[in-house]
């Protein structure tokens, strides 16, 4: 069995991160969330991987290399644009062979990992396996039907009038009859060929079309609010850990991974919050659900449920919270500037200002 992950997409609901950076390597809790996703592949006892790049491809390719740092084989196969997961499916033909396989978005998220969804497909290898999950506004996803037995009889793209609140998570289990599926459906009104679309083919043909229904933590950390909450989520896991200087007069609570390199002064640390090499914290505070990544500097300031990218100073600023600061970013006050009123007042005007 074999695993194809996607790394492509413009990754345009996290913009401006996205400008300079691939999406899927934003980290959480100071690692790329894509890293996450192939640990859970090379759990599953999976070991060769296609994937799927773009116009981030020199990015992506650097941080994984050739897979060996997770176990895996990675094979890299490159999409001009970002056509559709189907359309991934289509190009990575050749590459997938007659193999079952896995399809992996890279930018997902789920705790637990895979291992046992796997375990389950190689047991009963229906033609497809789903992940599906209760979602508050299925609008936004594929959405699946299922009949009173739990069956799937059909899947649709994002509709406007969903009918269920069943949204398919970013993994999905196929055979080879998938190929035929893909090869045999259109573009939809987006221009892309979707894999909803071919998974229906599949279940309009009769085939085999199982559905899970995850109780799990998944999430599509395709904006912000969903990437600092899997940050919070990941946080929470991790144990307490002090390699770093912390000085007496600074105070650290609950569970603080603080990295060897790290400099605390005068400080007050409240986890979960990682701190990552060579970072320095002074005069401030860092509350909970905070990852501040490599060489960062902190100081007079508060901070509190948000990521903070390599080489960034924040200074003097009073409070931030639930924010996502990218590479290279300096935070400082503001210049003062006297406060004053201009008027152009016509006659017998009156004005009322608050002092």
């Amino acid at each position: 069995m074999k695993a194809l992950v996607l790394s492509g997409g413009a990754g345009t609901r996290l913009r401006p991160i996205t400008h300079t950076s691939a999406k899927q390597l934003v980290p959480v809790a100071n690692k790329p969330v894509l890293f996450y996703g192939l640990e859970s592949i090379a759990a599953a006892g999976i070991t060769e991987v296609g994937m799927i790049v773009g116009e981030t491809a020199e990015e992506i390719q650097e941080a994984v290399g050739d897979g060996s740092q997770f176990g895996l084989k990675v094979t890299y196969i490159p999409q001009e644009k970002p056509l559709g997961l189907a359309h991934a499916v289509l190009i990575a033909r050749e590459y997938l062979g007659d193999d079952d396989f896995v399809m992996y978005l890279g930018d997902n998220f789920i705790v637990g990992g895979i291992a046992d969804l796997v375990e389950e497909f190689r047991t009963n290898r229906p033609d497809a396996q789903i992940l599906l999950t209760q979602v508050p506004d299925p609008r936004a996803f594929g959405v699946a039907e299922l009949d009173p037995s739990g069956q799937v009889v059909g899947l649709e793209e994002k509709p406007q009038q969903p009918k269920s609140d069943l949204a398919l998570v970013g993994v999905y289990l196929f055979t080879p009859a998938i190929h035929d599926a893909v090869r045999s459906i259109e573009p939809s009104w987006r221009g892309e060929l979707e894999i909803t679309h071919a998974i229906q083919h599949l279940i309009d043909a009769s085939a085999e079309v199982r559905s899970t229904v995850i109780k799990g933590y998944w999430k599509d950390t395709g904006n912000v609010t969903d990437m600092l909450e899997v940050n919070r989520t990941v946080l929470e896991t991790m144990e307490r850990r002090i390699d770093g200087e912390v000085d007496e007069a600074s105070e650290t609570i609950g569970r603080v991974v603080i990295e060897k390199g790290v400099r605390i002064t005068n400080s007050r640390i409240v986890g979960p919050v990682v701190i990552a090499a060579g970072s320095e914290v002074s005069d401030s505070y860092v509350g909970p659900f905070t990852s501040v990544a490599e060489n960062c500097r902190i100081a007079d300031s508060e901070l509190e449920f948000s990521i903070v990218l390599r080489d960034s100073s924040i200074r003097g600023v009073g409070r931030i919270e639930a924010s996502l600061i990218g590479r290279h970013v300096e935070v400082t006050p503001a210049p003062v500037v006297p406060s004053a009123h201009r008027f152009v007042l016509g006659d017998h005007s009156k004005v009322q200002i608050r002092s």
